[in-house]
């Protein structure tokens, strides 16, 4: 009797065991994220500068890198390439300033200065990320940035509204002289 009990227990660990041998080459088999942050790319290092609230660098680091890690899991293949996307699909081209003639103030478009090219889409994605709510940052951040990247969401929206508003304006432009 305790000689049966002995062999239904090994022949219940060998087959546990082939399980877990199973188990371990699928995980062989899965390639690690690698997470291209990086602090020498001037285009993030801004993003974080932009994100940091109240000088607490290395939270606002962590948003980041932990942004891309849920980039990654939403089934993004290569996250820079989508950060970039999403960063040049929400680029202006044109806007409008409001200029005082003659007593009257006429919104003028105008063509958008390479550093305000740079500071406007990360104003409005990182505002489309802090409006939304119930979820932690890096989450809301990483689906504006998704959201930009296929052209929808808030940031894109606001660059949409930006060069309508300036298209309907282009009547003022002989104006941007004076």
């Amino acid at each position: 009797m305790a000689d049966e009990k002995v062999a239904v227990t090994e022949a219940a660990s060998k087959t546990s065991g082939k399980k877990s041998a199973k188990a371990g080459d699928s995980a062989k088999k899965t390639k690690k994220f690698v997470n291209p942050f990086n602090m020498n790319d001037p285009m993030q290092e801004k993003f974080v500068k932009c994100i940091m609230k109240n000088g607490k660098k290395t939270v606002a680091q962590r948003i980041l890198r932990d942004c891309f890690e849920e980039m990654h899991r939403r089934g993004e293949k290569d996250v820079l390439k989508t950060f970039e996307t999403a960063f040049s699909n929400v680029v202006p081209s044109m806007e409008v300033k409001p200029k005082r003639i003659g007593g009257s103030v006429y919104q003028i478009p105008m063509e958008v200065t390479p550093k305000r090219r740079i500071s406007l889409p990360i104003r409005w994605i990182l505002k489309g990320a802090r409006s939304k709510k119930g979820q932690p940052m890096y989450k809301r951040l990483a689906s504006e940035l998704i959201d930009a990247a296929n052209e929808s969401g808030f940031a894109f929206n606001k660059k949409e509204e930006v060069q309508r508003v300036a298209q309907a304006n282009k009547a003022f432009a002989h104006l941007a002289r004076y």
